[in-house]
């Protein structure tokens, strides 16, 4: 089933657009906050077609992702009780209450963490408000995380090259089953 070519081929479409960076910074925005779709699905193909604003495309995808994170710090610091039906109407509760003894376990370094692993990164803002943890120390935290993942991306994508291009549309569905499937493992794991 090659679902995830025909997406891949969608966001160079998007990429290529004049107003991709618009969509990239709303994107990176809102992903912070509820969006499910990681902002490297914009990013890195943006950073592929065209590599000499890569370094540009990772600074807007971290600012305006940790401009986010503000959003959903301050909507699990002073809104979650009218937040929690919603969490439960995605099924998030449980990674709620999970990553809540993380924060109780880890600190800021599990910000640090989110930030620039594949995990759900609004869990963890909107939890960091709840739980009340320090502001800057979060803004800190979140803007290295981020900053890490970002820059990482644009810059394999830049450094990659046509080559990376070739080779990721060669594997691009079988990476996306992995993912997918390494996703299911994960909830099952952690629940």
């Amino acid at each position: 089933m090659k679902i995830f070519t025909a997406l891949y081929d969608w966001a160079l479409r998007w990429s290529q657009k004049k107003h991709a960076p618009y969509y990239l910074a709303l994107m990176s925005f809102v992903e912070s906050i509820f969006w499910p779709i990681p902002v490297d699905v914009m990013l890195a193909p943006m950073a592929l077609t065209r590599p000499q604003k890569a370094w540009r495309f990772a600074l807007i995808a971290t600012f305006f992702s940790v401009a986010g994170a503000v959003i959903g710090y301050y909507l699990g610091r002073y809104f979650y009780d009218l937040l929690t039906p919603a969490i439960n109407a995605v099924g998030y509760q449980s990674e709620m209450q999970m990553v809540q003894g993380w924060f109780t376990k880890w600190g800021v370094w599990i910000v640090f963490i989110a930030g620039f692993s594949p995990i759900p990164y609004k869990v963890f803002t909107i939890s960091a408000g709840l739980l009340q943890m320090l502001f800057w120390p979060f803004i800190v935290a979140s803007l290295i995380g981020r900053g890490m993942r970002f820059f990482l991306v644009a810059g394999l994508m830049k450094w990659g090259g046509k080559k990376m291009e070739e080779k990721l549309r060669q594997y691009i569905d079988w990476l996306g089953w992995i993912v997918v499937i390494g996703a299911v493992i994960a909830i099952l794991v952690f629940r």
